[in-house]
């Protein structure tokens, strides 16, 4: 350490001299130093001041420029170096650098830079600010053939890709292109994965998406997963996840789904089909999930319905009842709800069979599948009076709705469970449906439902409600007391939150509760009901 000490003054020295050869030798030495003992030699770097002279050496025309962004690069290994390295003003000089010429400065300047910004928002941001993303997309497209180069710009893009600061300065070059292009040349895992961890984070952006689709991401795709396909190698069933899950990311985009859909006839989306019947896991859920993007359109659902892509969803479902995979039954339940949202398609679905499939799954305990089970047979049910009656009439569906209104641990599955509640009574209109719904409990259910924070599902339960008042309020009529749904009307209608539709909804249903004959029901109601509300819900009757 004696000797670094004197390197270190002698640096001092050297530095404000200029002297090449001396200066060379003074950085030949900290580099065998820093490669002995990196930690404390950057101790003693920091202590000697000698940061700040490095911003001035950092110059395009010097000859140790290299080995002095080498040293930073060194130096801000250490974690507790990388703000002094910020301090000393050496991050502007940086990247000037490269705008270098010289692969070898390139090289050591951006192992610097990353360095010193790893693990930094705050300064992967100001690299960000300061236009490093097309510096480095040109590089890589120049220096394409150097590998140490490309690493480090992979690196670097994987880095500053997380950020949602980036996604519009990489959109505006040409990084699509570069990486598919460098993506089709690389034969070894390790190097394709690197560039799959830089497409990942990019492949969120959907102006990006639709770039990496034209620039034939997707066909590397579909090849890397029919080359790994048949292979147990554990290397292999990594690319093919790898390579399936971020086919599925690009079809997130509404743009890139359509070109890759081109009016279901699409090469890409007929692969896709196969991969649904398939004996392997990750592509069955691949599929899954890509029908379920391309069902993100009207105009596709009709024609994958039309062209039989229910029955093999349903298939896959059934090969997933017993044990099955609950990824896999998530993925394509999330299919066939898509696929249930346009009109002319329920009926279809309906007699296809697609509730008694889905029903195979009511006894599942992964609230993800029930949450998409739940969604499913809302969306086939709506007004679909015949299917709406006949799944209201199912004790064991409508006990199991009751039990998951009160899953307070999952709020989408209590969310979802409350809402078919109300739409079976909604879309079936039936006397049946609602006696089924109360002996199995589900009438406190909808009167909480009436106060939920959201409208849609407010105006949902007080519709259900008024309807259960005008059809068969007797079974009923002890639940929505115990329920305390008058108290509950009452501070609908006198909150001036209340949207409007809640309020008018609110007095229809004490309209259908004072209709009703319900000598108790009239009495609790009028109790509290003054003359002004009264008068508005008469004028609302009359509106009618």
């Amino acid at each position: 350490m004696d000797n670094l000490s004197d390197t270190l003054k002698k640096l001092k020295i050297t530095a404000a001299d200029r002297t090449e050869g001396s200066l060379e030798g003074c950085l030949d030495c900290l580099l065998q130093a820093l490669a002995q003992n990196n930690a404390e030699t950057s101790e003693k770097i920091q202590g000697s001041g000698i940061l700040q002279l490095f911003a001035n050496l950092l110059t395009p025309q010097a000859s140790c420029t290299a080995k002095v962004a080498d040293i930073i690069a060194e130096v801000a290994k250490n974690e507790f170096m990388r703000i002094p390295c910020v301090d000393a003003g050496l991050i502007s000089p940086l990247v000037q650098l490269l705008n270098s010429k010289d692969q070898e400065v390139l090289l050591q300047t951006g192992r610097a830079l990353g360095n010193i910004c790893y693990d930094s928002h705050s300064l992967q941001a100001q690299l960000i600010s300061m236009g490093v993303i097309p510096t480095l997309v040109k590089l890589l497209g120049i220096h394409c053939h150097n590998a140490a180069l490309t690493e480090m710009c992979l690196v670097a893009f994987g880095n500053l890709a997380e950020l949602e600061s980036s996604k519009e300065q990489f959109a505006s070059t040409n990084i699509a292109e570069e990486l598919v292009k460098l993506f089709k040349k690389q034969i070894e895992h390790d190097k394709r994965e690197m560039i799959f961890e830089v497409l990942a984070p990019l492949a969120e952006n959907d102006a990006i998406k639709l770039q990496l689709v034209e620039a034939g991401l997707v066909e590397c795709l579909l090849e890397i997963v029919q080359q790994k396909v048949d292979s147990n190698k554990e290397d292999d069933v990594a690319e093919l996840k790898t390579a399936s899950d971020l086919m599925v990311l690009l079809l997130l985009g509404d743009e890139s789904m359509q070109k890759l859909f081109e009016g279901g006839k699409g090469s890409v989306f007929q692969r896709v089909l196969s991969w649904i019947p398939s004996n392997n896991h990750q592509l069955q859920l691949a599929g899954a999930l890509a029908i379920a993007n391309f069902a993100r359109n009207d105009g596709n659902c009709i024609h994958m319905v039309d062209n039989g892509i229910v029955e093999k969803l349903m298939d896959l479902l059934d090969r997933h009842v017993e044990d099955g995979n609950v990824t896999v039954q998530h993925a394509a339940l999330s299919a066939l709800r898509n696929l249930a949202i346009p009109v002319v398609n329920k009926a279809k679905m309906l007699s296809a069979g697609v509730t008694e499939t889905v029903l195979k799954f009511l006894k599942s305990e992964m609230p993800p599948v029930q949450f998409k089970l739940l969604g499913t047979l809302r969306m086939l049910i709506d007004a679909q009076a015949e299917a709406a009656e006949q799944l209201g009439k199912n004790a064991k569906l409508v006990e199991r709705l009751v039990e998951w209104c009160e899953a307070k641990d999952h709020a989408g599955v209590m969310g979802e469970s409350n809402r078919l509640l109300s739409a079976l009574i909604r879309h079936s209109k039936s006397k049946d449906v609602i006696k089924t719904i109360v002996q199995s409990g589900g009438i406190k259910h909808l009167v909480t439902m009436a106060t939920s924070e959201h409208v849609i599902m407010q105006n949902e339960a007080l519709v259900a409600l008024a309807l259960i008042a005008a059809l068969e309020l007797g079974p009923a009529e002890k639940d929505l007391a115990s329920a305390q749904l008058v108290q509950i009307l009452h501070r609908l209608l006198a909150d001036e939150r209340s949207a409007p539709e809640i309020k008018y909804n609110s007095m229809v249903l004490i309209c259908a509760l004072m209709g009703s004959g319900k000598a108790s029901s009239c009495r609790s109601v009028s109790m509290w009901l003054s003359s002004d509300v009264k008068r508005m819900v008469i004028i609302n009757d009359i509106n009618k």
